[in-house]
């Protein structure tokens, strides 16, 4: 079949069977029972204000110190009342999307190899590490200028999405949520405060006397990014009323990868696929982490086998899903994963990215930039994909030449998050060079469109 950059295909009708086996590696695809967990409910504890360019605060939870220094205005704030927070004055009836992912507070600074080295850090490599460990970095980069902020891989895209349609450009404002865990600690507020001013809505309740997680990330003068992640109330993520609530009200459910890690995670990631498909909600994965796929193989492709409409993965990602070889090309895993999901979108660092389709792929050319932080680019480059998705478009091509431009933009920057000013040019450039033809509004379960 010859596939043309304007084709898009039917999503949801048109899937085949998951994958029986890949090269030299038989595949089983386990059974897994389903139980729904209880909710866990509590109010959040006033929140941290973090002041530019000084340490304002030692945090200690369950034993483990915390001091944050940020050296951006977009940081700086004031307590906000438990009230406040948890006041919400507008719940769409239906959300364009819902993420299901970790809900991390992120540390990230600049930092030399020496650095590394002195902490017996591996460059660009990401691992879990217990708060002692995180305790120790933090130590180390006392006096060293880093920033707070609600991260985590999901949230980054997220954030981008939001942004990107926060006008009526090409439609009406995308209404956009996560769920996830945070703990009720200061860091739970200060997460969900920082999501609500970035117009991405939070919600999950916290957890009572729960912990919230933490990433660091350090990124060297190369650009390469050395990520340490301590778990804490993280590792949980239960299915409850308000997940399920989400679920079955949005139009696209997206699940980040990392939450494989988690334990019984699974049960929770299958059922909230089923109510979403059930819904008539389209669902994507996010791949995460070479290791991640490795050690939950069976478990990526029992969702993505049975439910995911859409895959997002770089090129050694897209390769672990296939257990092809580093020598089998970016096109090659493309193509191969295609014929398992509708939708395969996969990136290949600054040569380019592809997007797959019933077996064949379609190459994006990189958009040009001078790298300065490469952390966050693929979760730039899936708001783009998303974007075009919801916005109708069915141009393939035209898809992944904005997600191509997101993810330059973001990589072109010291930090993870698409600037506001930066999505609403990108938006309006992305609007104003499409062919009116190309666009529908009636995204809904059944497709994505195509002309």
């Amino acid at each position: 079949m010859s596939l043309s950059s304007s084709f898009v295909p039917q999503i949801i009708g048109s899937r085949s069977s998951p994958p029986v086996y890949s090269p030299g590696f038989p595949l089983q695809l386990p059974r897994v029972s389903l139980f729904l967990y209880p909710s866990s409910l509590g109010p959040p504890h006033l929140h941290h204000k973090a002041t530019p360019k000084n340490i304002v605060a030692s945090m200690t939870t369950r034993g483990a110190d915390f001091e944050t220094n940020a050296d951006d205005d977009e940081e700086e704030y004031a307590y906000i009342e438990d009230e406040e927070l948890d006041a919400d004055p507008f719940l769409p009836e239906r959300w364009d999307v819902v993420g299901l992912g970790q809900a991390m507070v992120d540390f990230s600074g600049m930092v030399d190899d020496e650095f590394l080295e002195k902490l017996d850090l591996e460059k660009g490599t990401r691992k879990l590490v217990n708060h002692e460990e995180r305790g120790r970095v933090l130590r180390a980069m006392d006096g060293c200028s880093y920033k707070a902020a609600a991260g985590g891989s999901l949230s980054n895209s997220l954030v981008a999405l939001a942004r990107l349609g926060s006008t009526s450009i090409g439609g009406s404002p995308l209404s956009v949520a996560m769920t996830g865990s945070v703990g009720s600690d200061p860091l739970g507020g200060f997460y969900r405060a920082k999501l609500r001013r970035a117009n991405l809505h939070f919600l999950s309740p916290p957890i009572k006397d729960g912990t919230t997680g933490t990433v660091i990330v350090l990124t060297s003068s190369d650009a390469h990014r050395t990520m340490l992640a301590y778990q804490g109330t993280s590792s949980t993520v239960n299915y409850d009323s308000c997940l399920a609530s989400a679920v079955c009200n949005t139009k696209i459910l997206v699940v980040e990868g990392y939450l494989f890690e988690l334990p019984d995670t699974i049960k929770t990631i299958t059922k909230a696929c089923e109510e979403a498909r059930r819904c008539g909600a389209l669902v994507a994965v996010t791949a995460s982490d070479v290791s991640c796929i490795e050690r939950h193989y069976d478990d990526f492709w029992e969702i993505v086998g049975n439910y995911a409409d859409i895959v997002f993965a770089n090129s050694d990602e897209a390769r672990a899903f296939c257990h092809f070889s580093s020598k089998e090309s970016p096109i090659s895993a493309t193509r191969y994963l295609s014929h398992f999901v509708p939708f395969a979108s996969v990136t290949d660092g600054p040569r380019g990215s592809y997007i797959g389709v019933k077996g064949e792929a379609v190459y994006i050319p990189p958009s040009p930039c001078v790298p300065v932080d490469t952390c966050g680019a693929g979760d730039a480059y899936a708001s783009g994909i998303l974007f075009g998705i919801l916005r109708g478009v069915s141009d393939l091509k035209g898809i992944g030449s904005l997600a191509a431009r997101v993810a330059s933009t973001v990589v072109g920057q010291q930090g993870t998050r698409l600037r506001v000013q930066d999505a609403v040019e990108l938006a309006e450039s992305f609007t104003f060079h499409l062919d009116s033809s190309t666009i529908r509004s009636d995204i809904g379960s059944d497709h994505i469109s195509s002309f």
